[in-house]
């Protein structure tokens, strides 16, 4: 995938991706301060409109890095300076890289969950988007294209969501619920498997990351 059909992708993913902001609202509303689906939407858009004005020649990690910069300008909330932090970190696994591939694509994955994991003091387990980060990069990971890397990280990580939907939440504000918080889907791992799905919907992951 060139850079054009990165920057391209990206918007088409996230245009999708702002049709589940009621979804997570409610998910956090349950969990947290219900905030996350304001930081989807907000942040989507910001990324989408930074993109448009990002010169053609600028590369896979000048992209990333762009995005990361547009999320965290458009929302001053935890979960927004962590998702920014990520994309930072995965910005830096495409430094020199004029393309992206599903290889390429898992190492940025990877990359932005352990920058979550460090930054936010998590691992797996803990209910948090972490557990939906690092199965969808293993499931890229082991993957020879897009499509079926792609399908593979959606299946996983709503896997992640049902599996740890009965765990009790150890980070954040959900963990203030303790017991109250089994049960319950954890906003931020729904909202990474929302992505993957969103990529699926657009359908671009795999027409450029072969």
């Amino acid at each position: 995938m060139r850079a054009d059909q990165l920057k391209s992708a990206i918007k088409a993913s996230l245009a999708e991706l702002v049709a589940y902001s009621d979804e997570l609202r409610d998910l956090d509303q349950a969990l947290g301060d219900g905030d996350l689906g304001i930081t989807v939407s907000l942040g989507a858009g910001a990324i989408i409109e930074a993109l448009d004005e990002l010169g053609d020649d600028a590369t896979p990690s000048e992209i990333a890095r762009a995005c990361a910069k547009a999320f965290a300008n458009a929302n001053p909330s935890t979960m927004a300076a962590l998702v920014a932090g990520g994309l930072l970190a995965g910005s830096k696994a495409w430094a020199g890289r004029d393309d992206v591939d599903v290889a390429a694509a898992a190492e940025f994955v990877r990359a932005a969950g352990e920058n979550i994991s460090q930054r936010g003091k998590s691992q797996l387990g803990d209910k948090t988007i972490l557990d939906a980060i690092l199965p969808a990069a293993d499931a890229l990971a082991a993957a020879t294209d897009g499509r079926e890397g792609l399908a593979a990280a959606v299946a996983a990580a709503e896997r992640a969501v049902l599996e740890t939907q009965n765990l009790q939440s150890r980070r954040g504000r959900a963990s203030w619920l303790q017991e109250r918080s089994i049960g319950l889907k954890d906003p931020g791992a729904t909202a990474m498997w929302r992505y993957l799905q969103s990529w699926e919907k657009a359908g671009v992951l795999a027409e450029g990351a072969r």
